[in-house]
């Protein structure tokens, strides 16, 4: 699979003596491209913390979350010896189609053995993003954009908010580990538009 590594930001500084184009003179600009640009825009997920994980190591262990969306796989670092961990790391992920879910999955570092799992959890990126497309601006700080409630289509633990929060909107979120008793994860996530990406106005949901 392909990782995504992090964000290169270019600045272009200025050209000098270009060719004219126009008679004696020209109006120029510059085009950047990098790969194939087909994304909508970036997501900025906000791994928090953990609660009440499942203990791999007897009564402890050294957790790590592992994000996966597509072909994208980042993680966050391994915090030792708890099972309460608090990250509060945040990871940037790429958005081609907005039925595309994220996956967190929580992890037990391990030395001499196998890691082992904790938990996954799944992120439905679509009612948050359908809240983007609106294009709000210029909210009271605190305003609730749009509730989501818990149900058996997602991992929510309780109602999530879409809400404005310095200025932008953001949703916040905790959500229950599958495939495990219990424990539960916090996360946040919020939206970046960039110049050259595609994004959402002509997105259907």
């Amino acid at each position: 699979m392909e990782s995504f590594l992090g964000l290169i930001k270019l600045r272009i500084k200025k050209g000098s003596n270009l060719k004219a184009r126009d008679t004696r003179t020209s109006d120029p600009y510059v085009s950047v491209t990098m790969g194939e640009q087909s994304f909508l825009g970036l997501i900025k997920l906000r791994i928090k913390k953990g609660s009440n994980l499942k203990a791999r190591d007897t009564r402890t262990s050294d957790p790590y979350v592992s994000v996966t969306m597509g072909e994208q796989q980042l993680r966050t670092s391994v915090v030792r010896g708890t099972l309460n961990p608090e990250w509060n790391e945040e990871l940037t992920l790429y958005v081609k189609d907005v039925n595309t879910p994220i996956l967190l999955t929580v992890t037990d570092k391990d030395t001499f053995t196998p890691d082992d799992n904790m938990g996954d959890a799944e992120i439905n990126l679509k009612p948050y993003l359908e809240c983007v497309k609106m294009e709000l601006s210029d909210l009271e700080e605190g305003h609730i954009v749009k509730q989501i409630q818990p149900d058996e289509t997602n991992c929510l633990t309780e109602d999530s908010n879409c809400i404005w929060k310095n200025n932008k909107l953001i949703q916040e979120m905790t959500l229950r580990l599958r495939n495990v008793n219990h424990g539960e994860i916090t996360v946040e996530i919020g939206w970046l538009t960039l110049p050259d990406s595609k994004g959402l106005s002509q997105v259907e949901f």
